[in-house]
């Protein structure tokens, strides 16, 4: 997506190697017609897998759900980070660590809301270890239902993530690939 590598371009700012900031247009300030188009490109791309349920967690693949699911005309769930008190004891839970928060959440999932008969595409913002789409397939998983693909905004390719998906066999859509990145050097994408 030509409309996204210019943004990150433009205005991401390369922290190290393995820290991409894009909080001006993606993850706190957000551009809700960029949003749009990223949810309108996951649509297109999954339209033919008969998906039920597009799923996320929070917060920073809110929005990019969000946009998947409207543009699919289906409803999203977002896993929480902390279990709120309107929970009740029926939750679906996994771990997963945010590399960005340096922390490890329990994720949750009302058992009211994913079942054996759906078929869930995951969005993410950032694929770079894959921990959670991890946690959102062993979710997915306890649930019976069955994990149709995933859609990340931006793909650090250089990491882990991507080759664990390849290898379990998880179809994956990133719409920016980053093969490099430094402070000195930029960023270098990987064209598909």
């Amino acid at each position: 997506m030509k409309e996204l590598q210019a943004y990150i371009r433009r205005e991401g700012v390369v922290l190290s190697e393995h820290v991409l900031k894009v909080n001006s247009f993606l993850n706190h300030q957000v551009n809700p017609s960029l949003v749009m188009s990223i949810g309108e490109q996951f649509a297109t791309r999954f339209r033919g897998e008969d998906i039920t349920k597009v799923m996320t967690v929070e917060a920073s693949g809110i929005h990019f759900a969000f946009a998947t699911a409207l543009s699919m005309g289906v409803p999203f769930i977002y896993a929480k980070k902390t279990k709120a008190i309107t929970q009740d004891n029926g939750v679906y839970t996994a771990s997963t660590y945010s590399f960005t928060r340096q922390q490890t959440y329990q994720i949750t999932v009302s058992k009211e809301f994913l079942s054996h008969a759906d078929r869930v595409l995951i969005i993410d913002d950032i694929l770079a270890e894959g921990a959670s789409v991890k946690g959102l397939r062993e979710i997915i998983d306890a649930a019976g239902a069955k994990l149709m693909g995933v859609g990340v905004v931006i793909e650090k390719s250089f990491q882990s993530g991507r080759k664990a998906l390849d290898e379990a066999g998880i179809p994956v859509h990133a719409l920016a690939r980053i093969a490099a990145m430094s402070p000195d050097e930029g960023i270098t994408f990987l064209e598909d």
